[in-house]
């Protein structure tokens, strides 16, 4: 397997554990959010995730990247940094945006890329 085909599975990976983790729950997804427990996990998993596309970055991997807006993988780097390094005052609304728009956008778009490759 291809090191960016497995940096895109890695990435699916960490989408599907948020998905499980929020799922697992009887409450919803704000709620998830702001659980003690819950929030850790599925901000390990956002940084997971930006780490793979700057991993991408690092490799010149336009073909892969030319799928996503500007916007979102400058908008995944810095939720990346902002939780990493502003841990305690991270906005749960941001997570919660992330989660719900912008995660399965990411996960449709490497889908489909995984099926041409």
């Amino acid at each position: 397997m291809s090191k960016n085909l497995r940096r895109l599975k890695n990435i699916l990976s960490a989408i599907d554990d948020i998905d499980f983790i929020i799922n697992s729950k009887t409450y919803k997804t704000t709620k998830s959010i702001e659980d003690k427990i819950i929030k850790p996990a599925i901000r390990m998993n956002i940084i997971r995730i930006s780490e793979e596309f700057k991993k991408l970055k690092e490799q010149d991997e336009s073909e892969i990247l030319k799928n996503f807006t500007v916007q979102d993988l400058k908008g995944i780097n810095s939720l990346r940094n902002y939780i990493a390094h502003d841990y305690d005052s991270t906005d749960d609304l941001i997570i919660e945006d992330v989660v719900r728009y912008n995660l399965p956008k990411f996960k449709k778009i490497i889908n489909k890329i995984i099926k041409k490759i």
